[in-house]
């Protein structure tokens, strides 16, 4: 999220980074809403977006990020955009998200490490694309 707000000027936060809130959340209510409880008490709505980093993008049924699935959901009541980078196309950020880039698995063996490597690569083209970077790099 640094990146989108030191390059880019985008309000961004990542419920992860406030771990005292984070570990709170997750002994009193469960890992499943985490996410989706941090973005009601931020008064998430349909001028924002959530934007995943996933290898497999959340499965209900099978009880994998579950926390995923549930902040897609609140997105899609906010009418917020869905949009993310995973490795697998089968999850549920693809199925119902907005604008999801799949990175290619080339092995099986190796998904969570190409996804994970990809993930960087792509954000850090984002946050330099012209349209968004308003900022120089010191490099």
């Amino acid at each position: 999220m640094n990146d989108f707000r030191k390059l880019c000027g985008i309000e961004a936060y990542s419920p992860v980074d406030n771990v005292s809130e984070l570990t709170a959340r997750t002994n009193d209510e469960g890992w499943n809403t985490v996410f989706s409880e941090y973005l009601k008490v931020s008064r998430f709505n349909q001028n924002d977006a959530i934007f995943i980093l996933s290898v497999g993008g959340g499965d209900k049924n099978k009880n994998i990020s579950v926390n995923l699935v549930t902040a897609v959901d609140l997105a899609i009541q906010c009418n917020a955009k869905v949009i993310g980078i995973v490795g697998r196309s089968q999850g549920y950020t693809v199925k119902f998200g907005h604008d999801v880039i799949v990175v290619p698995n080339v092995n099986d063996s190796l998904v969570t490490p190409h996804s994970e490597a990809f993930q960087s690569v792509i954000w850090h083209c984002l946050v330099s694309h012209p349209d968004l970077q308003v900022k120089d790099t010191k490099w």
